[in-house]
């Protein structure tokens, strides 16, 4: 394909427009054009149907504005590439993207500046953090173009621009380089005010299931006047099978660039010899740095060119090759997820460190003795209230449970909670105990000797197949480096399904075997026993490695081959679930566990027998606490893959109104092509009618029910079954296996979508998309009139945050914490349940500390009863959720120099600061200044009283009893002390 191009655009006047198949198609294209020095502009593969929810798009959407507005504006010679699906659209023209000048140079009316944006299609949120986005906090503008790679902030005084600069979405601070003026694309199209009004009476009209009739789900449909730019003189790269679409398209196969002629792909491995063998011929050598070319140690070769360039082209003919050494960048996930997941919302469940479980019930603004102070109110049973100092926010944790189920409020005045930590403390201590005192023994055992040999490990891994990602390069050097080591590996490796773990374990497997050793590997089910060794014997067939399987389903005759490779101490490598356990192997140098929390405890203790003085590699697919993983570090090592393979594609997200033409017509199109689909019903009692509704949509198709009252034994053996593909469909309730890899299921359905929690609904849709297939997820709802605001908000933000990684934030109160739970092998459900996992995790991560670092965690609290007005002021921070959001991070802060950088935050994101606001982050660095000196502080009007641990009082006098002298006071005596 890339050979044909070239000498299309080498040998003739290149056309305006080029069609191919896909966004890969598309990118091999342009690297040829770009080379030719031609400006080269790639639209994205948009394959939304008419009537579509286009928020599921909205990243091509986006990227279909930036490239064609790019287009529109460059005069030289040009080339627009297109995927076939993007192309047959009618899109926005020259007129539609024309840009909105922001210049420091003009005044900008606040009024009218918003009036104008609405209608370039722009939405209002409480924090940028995508395309298309704005936010207006009095007199500062943040505001993401559709055409830039970062957003831009506005500072204003009154009318006038006095700062335009782009800020950092992560950390939401300004970048100090100032700009005269900036470019805004209009997202579609830019209208007039009267337009705009008709365009918004069209979309409120449209016919469609979507949530939300607006211009980011159906303003694309609603627009007459795009342009065709099928108009433009256009050639096709291949011939399209055009039966699939309603139109006649002859005319698009009747226009293809000739094959080439001389030029052909090549694919080679580039080194010494290959030069030497081309040496008479012209070669230019592309690579992105002159490091990447030297390795090849190619000096005083005059047949040879070396460009510096990014792109990928290899082509030979008989009398020149263009070889690059460029590899494709990996996905990076430039995207930030929006869903916040761990901000507390009205009607929370909280765990308060000191009185248990509460319902956090908002911030509340009161008045004590004429000051005025922010409170978060909690509520306990009988209707009790506490009020909590916004100041101390860092002694509540959202409350999540083992069980998933709510928790009853414990009682406010009751010393029961208390009781219940300090019993719980003495059975942390005594795990905590354990896992040190085991860690302790392990660090004296000397491991089996191995050797790496780095030619043959570069060998296996250049087999693979495919290129590794960062952080799988980074794992397995960590890995080797540990086999190689003095002391046993202890290694935990974290990363979600699909993220590649197996493969970086094989890279540990490998040099283990080739040493002469055996290496066993557990899993929790028969199912993944059968994946694993499929792709191990896969794998190491090469390499002439033998892999045995060992589960309830291998036969007699296999069992006693293996059983005599054992004894014989030959090496090998044996996949198997706990029917391994029962095996023996002097041999054993490396046991590798999958899924670790889900063996039984009798099961653990046996695998800790057997892996006594045998390399541990644990695996898991949900991600352990950062604060946790700090506390374990002398203990276990982590290494952590969080990129995704090249190739995955995001899960195309729909919410839709349960619909009987919809599900005949998907479940048709995953058939088509040959896969399979996951069906979510959770209810048991009515899932036979769910079956027989289904057939008589599909009256042959093979469905498989699973739900947890079938007994653990028939859900392997039919799963397999399904894994074989002797099923089409698996109706069942929300259990479908977590850590399941199937990767031909790419369609889920979930029935009574609003009736989930959005992390179940996102665990839920990482059921499918795991191969390079597109995985498309379907939220079904019964009737959007009736479903509350609050599921609606969901399940449009789940909908419109279906890319790659946006499951990160995600993974913090849900994920995260259930992975320090699994890690840990806790089968202490009922506390966690009665405390929550925070809070539990808390308090282990204290006992950990205190017998590995010898000191305490346990914070000093200081009660700080100053009559002073101290709030965030909701003048400059409106919205309730960005003040809570700062007020948990003040209350975390350790240092003065972490306040004093919020501070500069604040500044920047919300203006100048005022009174209150300025007093409360002073009343920040009084309660860190007086840590571990004080146990409280208070005054009576200008007389300030300091308490000690011992009960001692001292007191000093301010100046005036105004705010300020009260606060200068403080601060001067507690730098002082």
């Amino acid at each position: 394909m890339q050979a044909s191009f070239y000498e299309y655009l080498k040998h003739s006047n290149p056309c305006e427009l080029i069609l191919c198949e896909d966004d890969k198609e598309a990118d091999l294209l342009s690297q040829i054009s770009l080379f030719l020095g031609i400006k080269t502009f790639v639209l994205p593969d948009f394959r939304a149907e008419f009537g579509d929810d286009l928020r599921v798009f909205s990243k091509e959407l986006f990227e279909l504005c930036q490239v064609l507005n790019a287009y529109h504006k460059e005069k030289n010679q040009k080339i627009l590439i297109a995927p076939l699906h993007t192309i047959l659209k009618k899109l926005p023209g020259k007129k539609h993207l024309k840009n909105l000048v922001v210049s420091k140079q003009e005044k900008l009316i606040l009024k009218d500046f918003k009036e104008e944006l609405l209608r370039l299609g722009y939405e209002f949120v409480d924090i940028v953090q995508d395309k298309g986005e704005i936010s207006v906090r009095g007199d500062v503008v943040d505001i993401f173009c559709i055409n830039e790679e970062q957003p831009l902030r506005i500072l204003l005084f009154e009318e006038e621009i006095e700062s335009i600069r782009f800020f950092d979405l992560n950390s939401q601070k300004s970048i100090p380089n100032e700009l005269e003026n900036f470019e805004i694309c209009p997202f579609l199209a830019y209208f007039s005010e009267e337009n705009y009004e008709d365009f918004k009476q069209k979309i409120e009209n449209f016919q469609s299931e979507v949530l939300i009739n607006d211009i980011h789900s159906l303003g694309f449909w609603c627009i007459d006047d795009f342009y065709d730019y099928l108009e433009l003189d256009f050639r096709s790269i291949k011939e399209f099978n055009l039966d699939t679409f309603a139109r006649d398209l002859s005319f698009i196969n009747q226009r293809i660039i000739p094959q080439a002629k001389i030029f052909k792909p090549l694919q080679s491995v580039y080194h010494k010899d290959f030069f030497a063998f081309h040496k008479d011929k012209k070669i230019i050598v592309l690579a992105q740095n002159e490091a990447l070319f030297k390795q090849l140690e190619l000096e005083n070769m005059p047949n040879l060119i070396f460009k510096k360039s990014d792109l990928r082209i290899n082509l030979s003919s008989a009398n020149e090759l263009i070889i690059s050494l460029n590899q494709k960048e990996k996905l990076k996930n430039k995207r930030k997820t929006k869903l916040i997941l761990d901000e507390l919302k009205i009607n929370d469940f909280i765990v308060h460190e000191d009185y248990g479980v509460g319902q956090f019930l908002g911030l509340e603004l009161i008045s004590i003795s004429g000051a005025k102070k922010e409170f978060v109110t909690l509520l306990y049973q009988n209707n009790d209230r506490l009020l909590l100092p916004v100041e101390n926010l860092h002694l509540i944790d959202k409350y999540l449970g083992a069980s998933g189920e709510l928790p009853s409020l414990d009682r406010l005045g009751k010393t029961s909670f208390i009781k219940l930590k300090e019993r719980l403390k003495a059975k942390l201590l005594a795990l905590a105990s354990q896992i040190v005192i085991r860690a302790a023994k392990r660090a004296l055992i000397c491991p089996k000797k191995i050797n790496i040999d780095f030619a043959l490990q570069a060998d296996f891994v250049a087999k693979a197949g495919f290129s590794y990602t960062q952080d799988q390069l980074k794992a397995c050097e960590e890995i080797l480096e540990d086999l190689s080591g003095s002391k046993v590996m202890d290694r935990l490796l974290s990363g979600d399904v699909g993220f590649g773990k197996t493969e970086v374990a094989m890279n540990a497997i490998f040099p283990v075997v080739k040493n002469g050793f055996c290496v066993f590997f557990f899993v929790p089910t028969t199912l993944l026993s059968h994946q694993h060794f499929k792709t191990l014997k896969k794998r190491f067939e090469p390499f002439n490695i033998p892999v045995f399987k060992c589960d309830r389903f291998t036969n007699s005759k296999d069992k006693k081959n293996l059983l005599e490779n054992l004894k014989a101490q030959k090496p090998c490598i044996v996949v198997g679930t706990h029917a391994l356990l029962s095996m023996e192997c002097e041999n054993l140098a490396l046991v590798i566990i999958d899924e670790e929390h889900k063996f039984g405890v009798k099961q653990k203790e046996k695998l800790k027998e057997l892996s006594y003085n045998a390399h541990i590699l644990s695996m898991s697919a949900t991600p352990i606490p950062r604060s946790l993983n700090q506390a374990l570090s002398s203990i276990k090592s982590y290494s952590t893959l969080q990129t995704p393979p090249e190739d995955r594609l995001d899960v195309r997200t729909f919410v839709k109104e349960n619909n009987e033409i919809l599900l005949k017509e998907l479940i048709a199109r995953e058939l088509r092509r040959g896969g399979q689909i996951f069906y979510i019903h959770n209810h048991i009692l009515s899932i036979e009618q769910c079956k027989k509704h289904l057939l008589e949509l599909f009256k042959d198709l093979r469905i498989l029910i699973l739900h947890s009252k079938i007994d653990s034994k028939t859900q392997e053996e039919q799963m397999l079954k399904f894994e074989n593909k002797e099923y089409d469909m698996l109706l069942s309730t929300s259990i479908i296996e977590s850590g399941i890899d199937l990767p031909n299921a790419n369609t889920i359905v979930v029935e009574r979508a609003d009736r989930f929690g959005m992390a179940d609904l996102h665990q839920l849709r990482g059921r499918v998309g795991r191969s390079n297939k597109q995985g498309y997820c379907y939220f079904f709802i019964e009737n959007k009139q009736k479903i509350t605001k609050d599921a609606l908000k969901r399940l449009v933000s789940l909908e419109s945050n279906s890319f790659l990684g946006a499951g990160s934030i995600l993974a913090y109160h849900d994920l995260e914490i259930r992975g320090g739970g699994n890690l840990l092998g806790v089968d202490q459900s009922g506390h966690i349940e009665q405390i929550g996992y925070s809070l539990y995790l808390k308090m282990l991560e204290n006992e950990l500390n205190q017998l590995t670092q010898k000191e305490p965690l346990e914070e000093n609290k200081i009660d700080l009863k100053l009559n002073i007005n101290a709030f965030l002021n909701s003048e400059l921070i409106a919205e309730d959720r960005l003040r809570l959001e700062l007020y948990r991070r003040l209350s975390q802060c350790k240092k003065v120099s972490e306040v004093y950088e919020i501070e500069g935050e604040i500044e920047d994101r919300f203006g100048k600061l005022d009174t209150y606001t300025q007093q409360f982050l002073a009343l920040i660095n009084i309660k860190i200044l007086a840590h571990k000196k004080y146990k409280s502080i208070s005054n009576y009007e200008q007389n300030i009283q300091f308490t000690n641990f011992h009960n001692q009082k001292e007191i000093i006098k301010a100046k005036s009893k105004d705010d300020d002298d009260i606060i200068t006071a403080v601060l001067t005596h507690l730098r002082k002390v």
